[in-house]
């Protein structure tokens, strides 16, 4: 490992600079390795290698020693310039370095040498390799050239650099612990979902998922009734023409999943990638007025998107998902209400849920958009002016809007400290002019209405997903797929068991009935606990042979905390003020 850097010295340079010294030790131990690209990343660096044979994790230690030993030799970066003829001859038999300089202007191109180690790279650079930070190989992953796959494979080596060994053995520690968290861990051993190569990158969901699915849907169609929204439900396969005219084709066809009729020969349908066109046929379906604005609906919609194999990531990033869409046409001047008590309603989600907003966004016009300039600066002035009135703390990134209009996205932080991206909401000025949107208005003209675009949790699988890496699979009781599991001592209190169960079945909570199994397995009373424990089961009621004579239950927690024994009348009205407040705590 290496020695601590000036703590002047930027990260990023640093980090950048580690990735260099990372290909030279490549290079050292397999000369005839091609280098591809190789950034500086949050928390470290990489570099992606096309090799001659394949490595793993065992090869990183032998890895991580020739990247000591360079360090230690102090060699300087020094930046040279090459003609591009000169260049075009120094990367011959790289194709990834010429395909590279291709994309590079002018007639001098920038290279950095170190020792004898001469990498195509802008800089910047530290000074020399002794001033690379403490660092550490974690990982090896396999990454498609330009992240396409038509391209060749590559091995890419993560890792991982810091200024000082606090800051990064906090990092190690904090990943050691991601991965007790990591959503797929945890719905393997509760038996939530699957995933099967006869449907690459979707998501089997099991019985105990499905409970957990059913209660945030629950939940979403409770807030969005109280907030005067309507549900709706559209198709999953639309004509082609459709998407030609939304601009999907042309702004995101690489993400769709084309589709071919039996009496066409060439495609001409499309598997949704998002609502929003099935919405705007609802709205066209008849001619709408002012006085059904704020016209609010919703809509749980399966989308696909195809994402590539290096992309997918379990529930995280799945190939088909739940979207809680909602699409709400108002005139001007509802605009920035509804972006106010959309940006509420938010909020009030995060809290239910326990989760920190870290940051929010306001993304601006990308390069490959439609509609007007005038048409996006008003769009973004307003979602300015509703920031700036709501005194809301944001960040300005510069051209990442939908190709339709400027939006406002969610970040939010879990408790390891990372963030996801989930909410978002979009003000979209263009689709209305797109599809010829109208209402009558009280004069009995007809205008376009605006339309706003946002999602709450977004992906529900995702949602869900960063909750289970937010709690590793600790669910508060009205989450929980299994709340309460009855325990009998011995086979003589299976009958009690049994009989304690059905009575809380038959008990009706703000979600429904109570989600309650009973264990009369022969394994031991110790086991038994031990194993609702692993299934983060809230509540283990044991039964014994005191409890089913005085009709009560010795009540413990999925924390190990003994209650005692409990009137079953009591019990079950602490857990129905728990399930109806949707609180974290289990007593």
């Amino acid at each position: 490992m290496g020695k601590s850097s000036d703590n002047n010295l930027g990260l990023e340079t640093m980090r950048h600079s580690a990735a260099h010294v990372l290909a030279m030790a490549v290079l050292n131990l397999y000369p005839r390795a091609k280098l591809a690209i190789g950034p500086a990343i949050e928390e470290g660096f990489y570099y992606d290698f096309d090799l001659p044979k394949p490595i793993s994790e065992a090869d990183l230690p032998k890895i991580e020693k020739g990247m000591e030993q360079i360090v230690k030799k102090k060699l300087p970066f020094k930046q040279i310039f090459l003609k591009r003829s000169e260049a075009k001859k120094f990367l011959k038999g790289n194709p990834y370095k010429l395909e590279l300089l291709d994309e590079i202007e002018g007639r001098k191109i920038s290279f950095y040498q170190s020792g004898d180690f001469v990498d195509l790279c802008r800089g910047p650079h530290v000074a020399g390799t002794g001033e690379i930070g403490i660092f550490k190989l974690t990982s090896v992953a396999g990454a498609y050239w330009r992240g396409s796959e038509k391209n060749k494979m590559l091995t890419r080596i993560y890792g991982a650099a810091f200024g000082t060994r606090k800051e990064l053995d906090d990092y190690l520690r904090m990943i050691e612990e991601a991965k007790e968290h990591d959503h797929r861990k945890v719905g393997k051993e509760l038996d939530l979902f699957s995933f099967h190569p006869e449907a690459p990158a979707d998501i089997f969901w099991h019985t105990k998922g499905m409970a957990i699915l059913r209660e945030l849907y629950r939940y979403w169609r409770d807030i969005h009734a109280r907030e005067g929204y309507v549900e709706v439900r559209t198709p999953e396969i639309l004509t082609r023409g459709i998407w030609d005219q939304s601009g999907h084709t042309k702004f995101f066809i690489e993400k769709m999943y084309k589709v071919t009729t039996p009496d066409s020969k060439d495609w001409n349908m499309a598997i949704k990638p998002m609502n929003c066109d099935g919405g705007i046929l609802i709205y066209k379906s008849r001619t709408r007025s002012y006085k059904e604005f704020p016209l609010r609906m919703g809509e749980l919609g399966v989308v696909h998107r195809y994402e590539g194999s290096g992309e997918v990531h379990g529930i995280l990033r799945p190939r088909e998902f739940t979207q809680d869409d909602a699409h709400i046409y108002c005139t001007p001047d509802q605009v920035k209400d509804e972006l106010k008590r959309v940006i509420e309603l938010c909020f009030e989600v995060y809290k239910t849920f326990g989760l920190e907003l870290d940051h929010l966004e306001l993304s601006t016009r990308p390069e490959n958009s439609i509609g007007s300039d005038e048409v996006w600066e008003r769009a973004e002035s307003i979602m300015r002016a509703v920031l700036k009135e709501g005194k809301i703390p944001h960040k300005i990134n510069e051209g990442d809007g939908a190709f339709y209009g400027p939006k406002f996205d969610f970040h939010l932080k879990d408790s390891l400290g990372r963030t996801w991206q989930c909410s978002t909401i979009q003000l979209d000025f263009a689709q209305p002019e797109n599809f010829d949107l109208e209402y009558v208005t009280g004069n009995g003209t007809r205008e376009r209405p605006v339309m706003i675009h946002r999602v709450l949790y977004g992906s529900i699988e995702r949602f869900l997903g960063i909750l289970m890496e937010n709690n590793a699979g600790n669910f508060p009781v009205w989450l929980a797929p299994t709340q309460v599991v009855i325990i009998p001592v011995s086979e003589r209190q299976n009958k009690y068991a049994v009989k304690v169960a059905d009575w809380l079945k038959r008990v009706q909570t703000a979600t429904g009935s109570l989600r309650v199994e009973v264990d009369s397995s022969d394994s031991t009373l110790q086991k038994k606990i031990r194993n609702a424990q692993l299934h983060k089961v809230p509540y283990m009621l044991v039964v014994g042979e005191k409890e089913s004579k005085s009709g009560a239950v010795s009540v413990r927690l999925r924390d190990g905390k003994d209650l005692g024994a409990k009137k079953i009348e009591l019990f079950t009205k602490k857990v129905k003020e728990k399930i109806q407040e949707k609180e974290p705590t289990l007593w």
